[in-house]
């Protein structure tokens, strides 16, 4: 029976000293302990546990119980007698077990769980783990931080609940177990803070150091990914509490404001390997632009933070962060960054940012992944307030800073949609120049006649697609018939008049000859196509067609036929503005040259 073993095995060592204590008793005692908790007398287990006369025993070799104790844990039901006296029997371990022993062990055990029984584990082994840590006195932050790391790294792979329903479900207790992991590391917090009010010059750093590394990991992940905002029906969003647990820790161990403010250079760990100094940089930067979403967007620590800094100093700091975030693809992230983005431009009036932010890489490149979002995002939410928050960046800067901005994205966007966008707002610049009374010099004179040169252009001259570029052209010939209809050849305001000879050679004249080229390519395709369709047996013939490497559904002769015409009616568009334009240039010329 495997009582009378555990017995008989107690027995012997009951007269040994300690020091003599062999690696066979180890074993015997594991095998027989394994054996009790299988076979059902965990309740007898416990009675030799708690028997003073086995104190020195169960120091040495209790912690062997470890991995059977948790298997059979998980094997009873929730209301079963023997689960109730196993959970006993791990209390008692962690009371009476050597603190290293049963430290290396219950970690290990963490480390080996996997998939269901992840959260399950860590809940379990949380409090024996903090009650062995807290007996530590050698290398007890080292303990502390590994036993974190070792705890965040089983957690990661887990998918993070994000709907509603996934976050009242909480299928694998991940919600559940973040918050435990913050109670866990509490009194070890409250270590760092009493130690930090007995000394102005506290210099134990070790135990503070690991808990920022928990609380920097915690911010990547679970709360990078998690959907934070307040739902309705779930009166305690866990991802919420965990987030204000992560910010409190950071407060009260005074890291919170240096993190949002100061670049730690060369404080982080100095790794030889490039490759894993890479990894270093780019997960702290995760890290910071979420604590940055968490104070500025969430308000979370809000009430912590001073109230001295201009919106445009917060708008600099967070650039960082907020180009980190765009320029991930998932939408719980990606919508972070648009939600910083916007939250730090709400705080700024209308052309209150100055032109110089723009030598900023930051406030060069973050546009750039707007217009990335807007073009290539397979969601059309993302798209919308891309766009939104396009606008609005634009409308923060002043005349100068919104000058160089348009010539920047005119450069760089290579989307005909984004610059016809561009080219309106330059439209409503130069309107508002011609409208006010004081002189703005960057949308008028030499200034504009630069910008107009980039403006009014064809990409690759009479051979520009044109349907492609539909947006881009249309555009242009606004802008140019605003123009002339706006600004008289007398007064010049815009410099157009004086310039109307490079706009007539280097846009109008390609235009014309492109349209008559394209016209008559489309119509010649659809008589073809009309043609073919006689012929052929049916009109359902189909063909395939690729756009950008990828094939699209089969298309049949007519469906054929109305992209052609499509394409054919956006030309006369674009050629019945050209002719608009035209006939104004000749009208005003005229009544010039008569005047004269």
């Amino acid at each position: 029976m495997a009582v009378d073993e555990l017995q008989a095995i107690i027995q012997r060592c009951q007269i040994l000293e300690e020091a003599d204590f062999k690696g066979e008793d180890f074993n015997l005692f594991q095998v027989a302990g394994q054996k009790c908790l299988e076979d059902g007398y965990a309740a007898q287990l416990l009675e030799v546990i708690q028997n003073e006369k086995n104190k020195v025993i169960i120091k040495n070799m209790g912690w062997n119980l470890i991995s059977p104790l948790v298997r059979c844990i998980f094997m009873y039901k929730q209301e079963d007698d023997k689960r109730e006296h196993c959970l006993r029997i791990l209390e008692q371990l962690a009371q009476l077990c050597n603190p290293k022993e049963l430290f290396l062990g219950l970690l290990e055990q963490i480390e080996q769980t996997s998939g269901d029984q992840v959260c399950q584990t860590v809940m379990l082994l949380l409090q024996p783990l903090q009650t062995v840590l807290l007996k530590l006195r050698n290398k007890k932050a080292y303990s502390v931080g590994l036993s974190l790391a070792m705890i965040m790294n089983q957690l990661t792979p887990l998918p993070v609940p994000y709907t509603k329903q996934q976050i009242q479900e909480d299928k694998l207790g991940l919600c559940q177990c973040c918050n435990a992991v913050v109670d866990f590391a509490k009194p070890f917090v409250n270590e760092v803070v009493k130690n930090m009010e007995k000394s102005s010059e506290y210099n134990d750093m070790e135990l503070k150091e690991e808990l920022i590394k928990f609380c920097m990991k915690s911010l990547k992940y679970p709360l990078l990914i998690a959907q934070l905002e307040q739902l309705e029906g779930i009166e305690e969003h866990p991802f919420r509490r965990f987030a204000t647990e992560i910010i409190d820790i950071l407060w009260n161990i005074g890291e919170l404001i240096p993190l949002m403010f100061v670049h730690h250079k060369g404080k982080g760990p100095q790794w030889e390997d490039q490759e894993f100094a890479d990894i270093e940089r780019k997960n702290s930067a995760d890290s910071l632009a979420c604590l940055s979403y968490l104070i500025f967007v969430q308000h979370f620590g809000v009430e912590c933070f001073p109230v001295v800094f201009s919106p445009s100093y917060l708008l600099l700091c967070n650039m960082t962060h907020i180009e980190v975030l765009l320029k991930r693809t998932e939408e719980s992230v990606l919508s972070k960054g648009l939600d910083l983005f916007e939250s730090c431009l709400l705080r700024m009036e209308d052309n209150s940012l100055l032109h110089h932010y723009l030598e900023f890489r930051d406030f060069v490149n973050v546009p750039q992944d707007l217009v990335k979002i807007m073009t290539l995002c397979p969601m059309e939410h993302m798209r919308k307030k891309s766009l939104n928050i396009l606008q609005l960046f634009i409308d923060k800067f002043d005349t100068e800073g919104k000058y160089t901005l348009f010539r920047c994205l005119l450069k760089t966007s290579n989307h005909a949609g984004v610059e016809g966008y561009i080219i309106k707002n330059i439209k409503d610049q130069i309107h508002l120049a011609l409208t006010k009374e004081y002189d703005n010099i960057w949308f008028t004179g030499h200034h504009l006649i630069s910008l107009l040169d980039l403006v009014l252009s064809l990409p690759e001259g009479a051979e520009t697609d044109l349907l492609q570029n539909s947006d881009r052209v249309m555009a242009s010939l606004n802008l140019l018939r605003y123009l002339v209809i706006k600004d008289c050849e007398s007064d010049n305001q815009t410099g157009v008049w004086t310039t109307l000879g490079k706009i007539e050679q280097n846009f109008l004249k390609p235009l014309r000859v492109g349209l008559n080229m394209s016209k008559a390519h489309y119509e010649a395709e659809i008589k073809n196509k009309k043609e073919n369709r006689k012929e052929a047996h049916s009109s359902n013939t189909v063909c395939s067609v690729t756009v950008s490497g990828e094939k699209m559904p089969p298309m049949t002769t007519g469906m054929q036929l109305q992209v052609l015409h499509s394409a054919l009616f956006t030309f006369d568009l674009i050629e019945s503005v050209l002719a608009r334009v035209e006939e104004l240039i000749e009208v005003k010329t005229k009544a010039v040259m008569d005047e004269n």
